[in-house]
Protein backbone atom coordinates (compact mmCIF):
# COMPACT_ATOMS: atom_id res chain seq x y z
CA UNK A 1 0.00 0.00 0.00
CA UNK A 2 2.64 2.45 0.47
CA UNK A 3 4.36 1.50 -3.05
CA UNK A 4 1.01 2.87 -4.38
CA UNK A 5 1.12 6.19 -2.27
CA UNK A 6 4.86 6.90 -3.02
CA UNK A 7 4.15 5.90 -6.72
CA UNK A 8 1.04 8.30 -6.87
CA UNK A 9 2.74 11.02 -5.52
CA UNK A 10 5.65 10.63 -7.82
CA UNK A 11 3.28 10.96 -10.48
CA UNK A 12 1.75 13.51 -9.10
CA UNK A 13 4.71 15.88 -8.55
CA UNK A 14 6.20 15.04 -11.89
CA UNK A 15 2.79 16.23 -13.63
CA UNK A 16 2.86 18.98 -12.02
CA UNK A 17 6.25 20.26 -12.52
CA UNK A 18 5.89 18.88 -16.64
CA UNK A 19 2.51 21.26 -16.66
CA UNK A 20 5.00 24.18 -14.83
CA UNK A 21 7.87 23.93 -17.27
CA UNK A 22 4.93 23.45 -20.29
CA UNK A 23 3.43 27.39 -19.34
CA UNK A 24 6.78 28.96 -18.73
CA UNK A 25 8.14 27.49 -22.40
CA UNK A 26 4.66 28.69 -23.91
CA UNK A 27 4.92 32.23 -22.36
CA UNK A 28 8.58 32.47 -23.42
CA UNK A 29 8.76 33.83 -26.49
CA UNK A 30 11.33 32.53 -29.20
CA UNK A 31 12.03 35.74 -30.54
CA UNK A 32 12.80 38.68 -28.13
CA UNK A 33 10.46 41.31 -28.33
CA UNK A 34 11.62 44.72 -27.99
CA UNK A 35 9.34 47.18 -26.31
CA UNK A 36 11.12 50.16 -26.47
CA UNK A 37 8.79 53.06 -28.15
CA UNK A 38 10.77 55.97 -29.97
CA UNK A 39 10.74 59.09 -27.99
CA UNK A 40 8.22 60.82 -29.78
CA UNK A 41 5.76 57.80 -29.87
CA UNK A 42 5.94 57.76 -25.74
CA UNK A 43 5.64 61.55 -25.89
CA UNK A 44 2.31 61.41 -28.24
CA UNK A 45 0.97 58.04 -25.61
CA UNK A 46 1.45 60.73 -22.77
CA UNK A 47 -0.41 63.61 -24.21
CA UNK A 48 -3.21 61.51 -24.91
CA UNK A 49 -3.16 60.03 -21.66
CA UNK A 50 -3.34 63.43 -20.28
CA UNK A 51 -6.20 64.97 -22.31
CA UNK A 52 -8.35 61.41 -21.58
CA UNK A 53 -7.60 62.46 -17.96
CA UNK A 54 -8.63 65.94 -18.53
CA UNK A 55 -12.01 65.05 -20.10
CA UNK A 56 -13.19 61.97 -17.41
CA UNK A 57 -14.50 63.33 -14.50
CA UNK A 58 -14.85 60.57 -11.67
CA UNK A 59 -17.44 58.56 -10.99
CA UNK A 60 -18.52 60.16 -7.80
CA UNK A 61 -18.68 63.78 -9.39
CA UNK A 62 -20.36 62.42 -12.82
CA UNK A 63 -23.15 61.26 -10.56
CA UNK A 64 -23.41 63.93 -8.32
CA UNK A 65 -23.99 66.25 -11.72
CA UNK A 66 -26.68 63.83 -13.10
CA UNK A 67 -28.27 63.99 -10.01
CA UNK A 68 -28.07 67.94 -9.59
CA UNK A 69 -28.84 68.39 -13.53
CA UNK A 70 -31.03 65.05 -14.63
CA UNK A 71 -31.87 66.85 -17.71
CA UNK A 72 -28.47 68.24 -19.04
CA UNK A 73 -27.68 67.81 -22.70
CA UNK A 74 -24.35 67.66 -24.66
CA UNK A 75 -21.92 67.33 -21.13
CA UNK A 76 -18.44 68.13 -21.82
CA UNK A 77 -15.83 67.32 -19.03
CA UNK A 78 -12.36 69.18 -18.36
CA UNK A 79 -10.33 68.87 -15.06
CA UNK A 80 -8.21 71.99 -14.30
CA UNK A 81 -7.91 72.36 -10.67
CA UNK A 82 -11.84 71.75 -10.40
CA UNK A 83 -14.02 69.43 -12.66
CA UNK A 84 -16.06 71.23 -14.88
CA UNK A 85 -18.86 69.86 -17.23
CA UNK A 86 -19.65 72.17 -19.95
CA UNK A 87 -23.64 71.72 -20.45
CA UNK A 88 -27.10 72.78 -22.22
CA UNK A 89 -30.12 72.63 -19.76
CA UNK A 90 -33.40 74.30 -20.93
CA UNK A 91 -31.77 75.63 -23.84
CA UNK A 92 -28.81 77.55 -21.79
CA UNK A 93 -25.43 76.94 -21.81
CA UNK A 94 -23.98 76.40 -18.73
CA UNK A 95 -21.11 75.03 -16.50
CA UNK A 96 -20.83 73.74 -13.22
CA UNK A 97 -18.05 73.17 -10.96
CA UNK A 98 -17.36 70.25 -8.69
CA UNK A 99 -14.41 70.54 -5.78
CA UNK A 100 -12.51 67.72 -4.64
CA UNK A 101 -15.14 65.88 -2.50
CA UNK A 102 -17.23 66.23 -5.64
CA UNK A 103 -19.58 68.43 -4.52
CA UNK A 104 -21.55 71.19 -6.55
CA UNK A 105 -19.14 74.91 -5.82
CA UNK A 106 -22.10 76.61 -7.92
CA UNK A 107 -22.45 77.32 -12.12
CA UNK A 108 -21.96 79.91 -14.57
CA UNK A 109 -24.22 81.23 -17.30
CA UNK A 110 -24.55 83.85 -19.41
CA UNK A 111 -26.29 86.87 -18.96
CA UNK A 112 -27.36 90.10 -20.47
CA UNK A 113 -25.49 93.90 -18.87
CA UNK A 114 -29.69 94.48 -18.69
CA UNK A 115 -29.62 91.73 -15.97
CA UNK A 116 -27.41 93.52 -13.97
CA UNK A 117 -28.50 95.66 -10.98
CA UNK A 118 -29.50 99.01 -12.17
CA UNK A 119 -27.76 100.83 -10.03
CA UNK A 120 -24.63 98.46 -11.06
CA UNK A 121 -24.80 99.85 -14.39
CA UNK A 122 -24.89 103.60 -13.33
CA UNK A 123 -21.85 102.81 -11.40
CA UNK A 124 -19.50 100.83 -14.65
CA UNK A 125 -20.76 103.81 -17.02
CA UNK A 126 -19.56 106.41 -14.63
CA UNK A 127 -16.34 104.76 -13.55
CA UNK A 128 -15.96 103.01 -16.39
CA UNK A 129 -17.10 105.47 -19.05
CA UNK A 130 -14.09 104.61 -21.76
CA UNK A 131 -15.21 100.72 -21.78
CA UNK A 132 -17.70 98.92 -23.54
CA UNK A 133 -19.31 95.71 -22.01
CA UNK A 134 -18.36 93.14 -24.10
CA UNK A 135 -19.70 90.22 -21.76
CA UNK A 136 -21.62 88.85 -18.75
CA UNK A 137 -21.11 85.99 -16.63
CA UNK A 138 -23.63 84.94 -13.79
CA UNK A 139 -21.60 83.00 -11.34
CA UNK A 140 -24.45 81.21 -8.72
CA UNK A 141 -23.38 79.54 -5.89
CA UNK A 142 -24.13 76.64 -4.26
CA UNK A 143 -24.81 77.75 -0.55
CA UNK A 144 -24.76 74.78 0.89
CA UNK A 145 -21.08 74.31 -0.08
CA UNK A 146 -18.15 76.72 1.62
CA UNK A 147 -15.60 76.20 -1.12
CA UNK A 148 -14.21 79.42 -2.68
CA UNK A 149 -14.66 79.41 -6.49
CA UNK A 150 -11.95 80.83 -8.91
CA UNK A 151 -12.66 82.57 -11.83
CA UNK A 152 -10.63 84.18 -14.59
CA UNK A 153 -7.68 82.53 -12.29
CA UNK A 154 -8.84 84.51 -9.43
CA UNK A 155 -10.39 83.24 -6.21
CA UNK A 156 -13.96 84.90 -4.61
CA UNK A 157 -15.95 84.24 -1.72
CA UNK A 158 -18.55 82.13 -2.88
CA UNK A 159 -21.66 84.15 -3.01
CA UNK A 160 -24.02 85.26 -5.90
CA UNK A 161 -21.94 87.30 -8.29
CA UNK A 162 -22.05 88.83 -11.88
CA UNK A 163 -18.62 89.14 -13.73
CA UNK A 164 -18.89 91.54 -16.80
CA UNK A 165 -15.70 91.76 -19.38
CA UNK A 166 -15.54 95.61 -20.28
CA UNK A 167 -13.07 97.01 -22.79
CA UNK A 168 -11.61 99.54 -24.47
CA UNK A 169 -8.85 99.94 -27.04
CA UNK A 170 -6.64 99.30 -25.25
CA UNK A 171 -7.72 97.17 -22.02
CA UNK A 172 -10.04 94.01 -20.98
CA UNK A 173 -10.42 94.35 -17.45
CA UNK A 174 -13.28 92.16 -15.73
CA UNK A 175 -15.42 93.90 -12.77
CA UNK A 176 -17.36 91.59 -10.00
CA UNK A 177 -21.35 92.94 -9.40
CA UNK A 178 -22.94 91.70 -6.28
CA UNK A 179 -26.55 91.00 -5.90
CA UNK A 180 -27.29 94.21 -4.46
CA UNK A 181 -25.17 96.00 -6.95
CA UNK A 182 -21.91 96.41 -5.85
CA UNK A 183 -19.39 97.02 -8.13
CA UNK A 184 -15.42 96.42 -7.69
CA UNK A 185 -12.61 95.98 -9.87
CA UNK A 186 -11.41 92.18 -10.34
CA UNK A 187 -8.97 91.86 -12.82
CA UNK A 188 -7.26 93.10 -15.88
CA UNK A 189 -7.44 90.40 -18.95
CA UNK A 190 -6.17 92.47 -21.40
CA UNK A 191 -2.86 90.33 -21.97
CA UNK A 192 -4.20 87.10 -20.38
CA UNK A 193 -5.65 84.09 -21.82
CA UNK A 194 -7.51 82.84 -18.31
CA UNK A 195 -11.42 82.84 -18.27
Amino acid sequence: MKHVIIIGSMLLFTAISAFSQEILTLNDPIFPVSHKLHKEQREENRAIKREKAGSTPSYSTEQHFFTDFPNAAHVQWKRIGYEEAAFTLNGKDMKAFYDYDHALIGTTTTADYTDLPANAQKEIAKRYRNFIPQFVILFDDNEYNATDMMLYGNAFDGADNYFVELSNNDKTIVVQVTMEGLVTFFKDISYSNVK
